[in-house]
């Protein structure tokens, strides 16, 4: 079992009293991560649960946390993007950005999310077999997209690597599980 706890980082400093923290464990084939959202969450956009989650495009425009696989040493790798609303998506690129396509593997993505008056706990486990092999060396970076009810819009990461805030970057890639 590899497990790795985290803390992210915005880009840009931010007018928030918010920390990301987490941890990502792969035992086996099955890879969880966990991210605690502290702070002034009256202050932040959450996508409130309304519905059944559905896989969804665009998550990234509100809060939404997100990771990213990629098998070592090779050029393509996996987004996850996951909402504090319980919807979803999985992206597959072959190289950088490029061809952005849905991950069609994975028919849904269950998550469980908790929130109590000053957090929010997001937690996923699921099953790596249909997209890697066990004995794959990965590498990962967490992300988290953060909108304010203000409108802005910070993004967070284990490490910044490019002049903008760019979560493809292979460099970003820091956890090797």
């Amino acid at each position: 079992m590899k497990k790795q706890t985290f803390s992210l980082q915005p880009f840009q400093p931010t007018k928030t009293d918010l920390q990301i923290t987490g941890e990502i464990t792969r035992d086996n084939n099955i890879l969880t991560v966990h991210y605690r959202l502290k702070g002034d969450l009256e202050k932040i956009e959450i996508p409130a649960v309304e519905k059944l989650p559905i896989r969804k495009n665009e998550l990234w425009e509100t809060t939404c946390f997100e990771f990213f696989v990629g098998i070592n040493d090779a050029p393509f790798y996996w987004e996850f993007n996951l909402s504090p609303s319980g919807d979803w998506n999985i992206y597959y690129f072959e190289k950088y950005r490029q061809p952005m396509q849905l991950e069609d593997r994975f028919e849904s993505l269950p998550f469980n999310i908790l929130r109590d008056s000053n957090a929010l706990y997001l937690g996923v486990e699921l099953n790596l077999d249909c997209l890697v092999s066990i004995i794959e060396n990965l590498d990962v970076s967490i992300t988290t997209v953060i909108k304010s009810k203000e409108g802005d819009i910070s993004y967070w990461a284990l490490k910044h690597c490019g002049e903008e805030a760019d979560f493809h970057l292979r460099d970003s890639f820091v956890f090797a599980l």
